[in-house]
């Protein structure tokens, strides 16, 4: 049932991340995204503050033999783990951010999902064996970013570049939080990485955009929109979700918030796409499947 309720919890956080795209685009309409990140972020762990506080208590006011152990705030891999996350998060939140004032939401998602096949890459890094399957997959992949994003004179523009960027960034948090959640509490993990997010998103605002209170409250719905359902909610679904699902079935299900990002898009922005763009997206979720296909297996 535990396996269950965390496919369950994958899906939901697909769902709202795929959304959430036209969201994030909609808010670069009014202020930067560094300052978008401040709020994202921030926001989004401060409203996780009381749901740690009341698990807390619910946790203790079971008998001693039920009570789950809740791991102290000092907790050295905590802060440790915390610490990476955070910045993961914030490097790969704010190239999705800045990426997305040049992309449309649909091509965002796709290529935000490449960590799926980036991430058997870094595991080489870490002496796994990577079966020819997922190599298939990883190869597929190529030439669907190939079709999605390659001009006719072999450039790549702006916006899909930073989304890249971004997909790198979020295959090492996927890697760091597959670590952590399996060591320590996954709601304050949650909080502490997001938080830190947030915090390195300041300096970064302050640095390189001009901070204007108008814009701040014109953008309140997006804001609003991505830092509760996304950041809050979703990516603690899949911290949730990832200590009950396997890797490989993970993915998968992670993977569909390209396909929601296209729906949403095209809904919602009346964003389209070109035949050329179409088939790379399709032959790029076909690989993000192909590659995942051995853990599967494995599991099995």
């Amino acid at each position: 049932m535990s396996r269950y309720k965390g496919q369950i919890c994958l899906l939901l956080a697909a769902v709202i991340w795929g959304s959430a795209f036209i969201f994030q685009k909609m808010g670069m309409d009014h202020i930067g995204p560094f300052t978008f990140g401040i709020f994202r972020f921030i926001l989004g762990s401060l409203a996780l503050l009381p749901v740690i506080w009341v698990y807390g208590k619910i946790n203790d006011r079971k008998p001693v033999a039920e009570r789950v152990d809740i791991t102290p705030w000092s907790d050295k891999t905590l802060l440790i783990g915390s610490l990476l996350c955070g910045a993961a998060n914030f490097v790969a939140g704010s190239l999705q951010q800045i990426g997305i004032v040049y992309t449309t939401a649909g091509k965002a998602g796709f290529i935000t999902s490449l960590d799926i096949v980036i991430v058997p890459i870094f595991m080489l890094f870490l002496r796994q064996k990577i079966a020819r399957t997922t190599w298939l997959g990883i190869a597929i992949a190529l030439v669907g970013v190939w079709l999605l994003c390659i001009t006719e004179g072999f450039t790549i523009a702006k916006g899909d570049a930073y989304v890249m960027g971004c997909a790198v960034a979020y295959s090492f948090q996927i890697l760091l939080i597959d670590h952590y959640s399996e060591r320590v509490d996954v709601l304050k993990l949650s909080f502490a990485q997001f938080f830190i997010a947030g915090v390195l998103s300041i300096p970064a605002a302050l640095m390189t955009e001009t901070i204007v209170m108008s814009d701040i409250i014109a953008c309140a719905g997006p804001i609003l929109y991505v830092a509760f359902l996304e950041v809050s909610i979703a990516f603690t679904l899949q911290v949730v979700g990832q200590k009950y699902t396997s890797p490989a079935v993970a993915a998968i299900i992670m993977s569909l918030e390209s396909v929601f990002a296209a729906v949403c898009g095209a809904l919602f922005l009346q964003e389209t796409m070109t035949g050329r763009e179409l088939a790379g997206c399709i032959i790029m979720f076909a690989a993000f499947i192909i590659s995942q296909i051995p853990e599967m297996r494995a599991k099995e």
